[in-house]
């Protein structure tokens, strides 16, 4: 097997894993990783278009829009008015901070216990050749 197979091959049997124990984890907090993604948006970059949050996850505006209409039924995110009123931007709401901050630490344990042994310098490595792919695929 040449070796960017092998490297898809070991990142498709990291992705799904992944994914499926964060959502059992997040499970426990009432939210799923499309919900937490936009919490963690919102948190760390500010309010944002339905479009904006949309493209951060890479998936289409009607999917974003059921996720982001489950968190505001949950009280964690509400619409504030926008530059054109057709546009809905999203805030976090207090109990959505509160519940960030709640979600971050056990995340947090979560990411930091399945990097034991890997070193920061290899976790920035990874993180640069990541973008370069991501970036590779953008273009």
């Amino acid at each position: 097997m040449k070796t960017y197979q092998r490297f898809f091959q070991q990142f498709m049997l990291l992705y799904r894993p992944f994914e499926h124990q964060l959502n059992l984890l997040l499970g426990d907090h009432g939210l799923y990783r499309a919900q937490w993604t936009v919490l963690y948006y919102l948190m760390n970059e500010g309010p944002a278009t339905l479009v904006e949050l949309a493209g951060y996850q890479r998936v289409e505006k009607p999917t974003m829009t059921r996720t982001v209409q489950r968190l505001e039924e949950m009280g964690y995110v509400t619409p504030i008015p926008g530059k054109d009123k057709r546009e809905k931007r999203m805030q976090l709401t207090e109990l959505g901070r509160s519940v960030y901050k709640e979600v971050r630490v056990t995340v947090d344990e979560f990411e930091q216990e399945i990097l034991k042994g890997i070193s920061e310098e290899q976790q920035l490595e990874s993180i640069r050749v990541m973008e370069e792919i991501r970036n590779n695929i953008a273009k």
